[in-house]
């Protein structure tokens, strides 16, 4: 009877034990299949947004734009493109598209250009528009300058090359290094100095009516010194004989064929280009293209460029499209000159006269100041 009620609970067991065992092995197949299953259904989600891969894009690119998560579809990405597509075909606006090509170069000179001495130079004259030239010529997308007047080849030159080169701005081949310093026109010793630099130099020359550029360096002068003597006190020696004083800087600089007949002992005339400082105001876009033929540049600045500034009485750039306001000369450029007695003005205007005429027929142009 014992053994019979053992073996009755030993097929109980096995029972229970396999009905068990029978229950787990479902559930974890259930388990399994709600898992993966799920899984299949996340990767399918995640797959339908992933990034298409770029055909052009290394393997760092594109690792990196799938980080982001930021990804467009391609009808998206298509629309972008035909956006990119309609914007190029548009003809930009003449200040855009000048203005944007010069800081285009600009930026690849300053990455992949060199240091070099320059190819050009704007030595004078004082007060003559020699601003206004640099500021013009500088938005030619071949003509990297330098801002600010170094000096080096009247004030400087102990200095040495080496240094003078690091001031200039970094540029390519095709394009050319161009400094202004008006002083140079004066100092004795700068065309020997530049010369010994590169006797194939191109020089700038801005020239003026020399009694108006007198009264205007005398104005500067004045804006800074108000108690200096007056224009006439300086400007002669005896005034009732018409005796000027040549030994006053603001007088002298205007004897340009003096100056001149310096620096031809070390350049031909055909280095030398002559600026009218009257036409560059009243015909900015001519006086730079002339400009421009001389340096061997393409005439990408034209009258396009300029409007003329009733306020001032100059001519500045139109603003580019990058900018808010047009590029006009400092508040120093076009200041009111000091007024003068008429008959001091036509006695300066006789001292000049025979300066003037020999300075014609050696640059072979009639600047009509007389």
């Amino acid at each position: 009877m014992a053994q019979r009620l053992l073996t009755s609970a030993s097929r109980v067991s096995a029972r229970f034990a396999f009905i068990f065992t029978l229950s787990l092995s479902c559930t974890y197949l259930c388990y399994n299949i709600l898992f993966y299953g799920g899984a299949v259904v996340t990767n399918q989600g995640y797959e339908g947004k992933r990034c298409p891969p770029s055909k052009n894009a290394g393997g760092k690119k594109l690792l990196g734009k799938l980080s982001d998560g930021n990804c467009a579809s391609p009808d998206a990405s298509r629309s972008a493109g035909q956006r990119g597509l309609s914007e190029q075909s548009k003809p930009p606006s003449p200040g855009g598209q000048w203005a944007n090509t010069s800081l285009r170069n600009m930026s690849v000179a300053q990455k992949y250009g060199n240091k070099k001495l320059p190819n050009a130079l704007i030595v004078g004259v004082k007060k003559g528009g020699t601003r206004a030239v640099l500021e013009f010529i500088r938005i030619h997308p071949d003509v990297r300058a330098l801002g600010t007047e170094p000096h080096f080849f009247d004030r400087n030159y102990d200095r040495g090359l080496d240094w003078y080169r690091g001031l200039m701005p970094r540029t390519l081949d095709s394009q050319i290094t161009l400094e202004k310093t008006p002083s140079y026109f004066v100092t004795r010793e700068a065309p020997r100095r530049i010369s010994g630099m590169s006797h194939e130099t191109k020089l700038i020359v801005v020239v003026r009516n020399p009694v108006t550029r007198a009264i205007s360096d005398y104005t500067q002068t004045l804006s800074k010194k108000p108690d200096i003597p007056t224009f006439e006190e300086l400007a002669f020696k005896n005034r009732s004989q018409g005796l000027v004083d040549t030994s006053w800087n603001a007088i002298r600089i205007g004897m340009y064929i003096l100056h001149l007949e310096n620096w031809l002992q070390y350049f031909r005339l055909s280095q030398m280009h002559f600026v009218s400082g009257e036409r560059l105001i009243t015909d900015p876009a001519g006086e730079m293209g002339r400009v421009q033929d001389f340096l061997g540049l393409k005439r990408i600045i034209t009258d396009k460029h300029f409007y003329f500034n009733r306020t001032k009485g100059f001519p500045c750039l139109k603003k580019p499209e990058s900018s808010s306001q047009p590029r006009c000369l400092g508040k120093s450029k076009g200041r009111t000159h000091v007024q003068m007695d008429p008959e001091v003005l036509e006695q300066l205007q006789e001292f000049y006269r025979p300066f003037n005429i020999k300075f014609y027929e050696t640059v072979g142009q009639d600047f009509k100041w007389d």
